[in-house]
C-alpha cells in the first residue's frame, strides 16, 4: 500500500482513485454511496440538493423522490464497475458494507453479487424518526378545469390518498466478502480478515445481530438490537451533510470485522467522514475518498477533533504515529 494514502483524504472520482490502490491491501469497505435517487447520483450537487427552495413540494420535488424506473439501471449499471474495483483491493476474505435505498437494495446486492462477491447477509438499521413523504394531490385538484364544487368533492373523495411513498424506517446494509483464499482458518491467519468478532456485544450484552438501532423503542427491540444514538456533538455544529450515518453503528460494524491493528478501512464516499472517524476512534487506519470538496473539509474538521480509543494495550500507537489527516 502507498502509504500517502493510508489516513488520509482524497478529492476525486472514486473509480479513478481505485485503480490507484493497492490490490488486495484493504480490510474492509464501509460505505454509504448515492443512490441513483433523484439528483442523488454520482453528480450529486451539494448546494442543489441542501437547498431551501428544493424543500418546497410543489415548485420542485425534494431530493430523491421523484420516481423513475431507470434510477435502478443506471445505479446497478454504475455500482457494478465500483464493486469489481473493490473487489480488487480488498484482502481475500475482507468485507464489503454498503447502506443502500430501500427501494433499490435488489439492484445494489445484484451488482456487488455480479461483480464477484458472496453476499453474506443483509443488516437492517430501524429508526423511527423519519419524515413522511407521501403527498396530497390537492393543489393539481385546484389546476384541474372543473368546478370548484368538484373540486372540493375530489378532494373530500380522496381524503387521506397521497402518493404511494410509504414512511421508511429502516436502511439496509449489505453485507459482501470476498471470497477467502482457501479456508477461512488459513485466510484469517494469513491475512488478518475474513471472520467475524462475536464478543462484540449489542442490547444488553446480546450477540450480534443483523438488526441494528439507535432509538429507544421498547424493552424487547432495546433488550437484543440497540447501540447508541448519535447526537449533534458527534456530527458537528458545522456539519450540513444530509444524510450523516451513526458513528456508534459504523464503530460497531468496523468492531464486528477489523481484526488487525494495522486494518484499512476504506470508504470511497467519503460524505462528511463518518466511516474514517470511527476507524480512528477505534485505533485502526482509514481512507477517504469523495468528490466533494465541502464535504472533506467536513470530514477534516471532524477527523481533527478525535483522539483514538483503543480495543486493547497492544493496539496503541505513539504519539508520533497520530497524524492529522490531509486531503490529496
Amino acid at each position: 500500500m502507498n502509504n500517502k494514502y493510508i489516513n488520509n483524504l482524497i478529492l476525486g472520482d472514486a473509480l479513478q482513485i481505485l485503480e490507484k490502490l493497492e490490490e488486495n491491501s484493504i480490510d474492509l469497505v464501509l460505505t454509504d454511496p448515492p443512490y441513483f435517487l433523484d439528483k442523488l447520483d454520482n453528480n450529486w450537487d451539494h448546494k442543489n440538493v441542501s437547498a431551501k427552495k428544493n424543500q418546497q413540494v410543489i415548485k420542485s420535488l425534494p431530493a430523491g423522490m421523484k420516481f423513475d424506473k431507470n434510477q435502478g439501471i443506471e445505479f446497478y449499471n454504475w455500482y457494478i464497475k465500483i464493486s469489481q474495483a473493490l473487489i480488487k483491493v480488498l484482502k481475500p476474505g475482507g468485507y464489503f458494507f454498503s447502506f443502500s435505498s430501500p427501494r433499490l437494495y435488489h439492484r445494489m446486492a445484484s451488482a456487488i453479487d455480479d461483480a464477484g462477491f458472496l453476499i453474506k447477509d443483509c443488516f437492517l438499521w430501524l429508526y423511527t424518526q423519519n419524515q413522511a413523504k407521501a403527498m396530497s394531490l390537492n393543489h393539481f385538484i385546484d389546476k384541474m378545469d372543473v368546478s370548484e364544487k368538484k373540486k372540493k368533492e375530489i378532494k373530500k373523495q380522496l381524503d387521506g390518498w397521497k402518493t404511494p411513498q410509504i414512511k421508511s424506517c429502516f436502511e439496509p446494509i449489505i453485507m459482501a466478502q470476498k471470497q477467502s483464499n482457501g479456508t477461512l482458518l488459513n485466510n484469517m491467519l494469513t491475512y488478518e480478515v475474513g471472520l467475524v468478532n462475536t464478543k462484540v456485544k449489542i442490547g444488553e450484552n446480546m450477540f450480534p445481530a443483523n438488526v441494528l438501532t439507535i432509538d429507544n423503542m421498547n424493552e424487547y427491540l432495546d433488550k437484543y438490537f440497540l447501540i447508541s444514538k448519535p447526537n449533534k456533538k458527534e456530527k458537528g455544529d458545522y456539519n450540513n451533510h444530509k444524510t450523516v450515518k451513526p458513528l456508534e453503528l459504523c464503530e460497531h460494524i468496523i468492531k464486528l470485522t477489523a481484526f488487525s491493528k494495522n486494518a484499512v478501512v476504506l470508504d470511497p464516499f467519503l460524505g462528511s467522514g463518518t466511516t474514517a472517524v470511527a476507524a480512528k476512534k477505534l485505533g485502526v487506519n482509514y481512507i477517504g475518498i469523495d468528490t466533494n470538496y465541502e464535504y472533506i473539509e467536513i470530514a477534516k474538521k471532524r477527523l481533527a477533533e478525535i483522539r483514538p480509543t483503543y480495543r486493547n494495550e497492544r493496539d496503541k500507537f505513539t504519539k508520533s504515529q497520530i497524524k492529522q489527516p490531509k486531503l490529496i
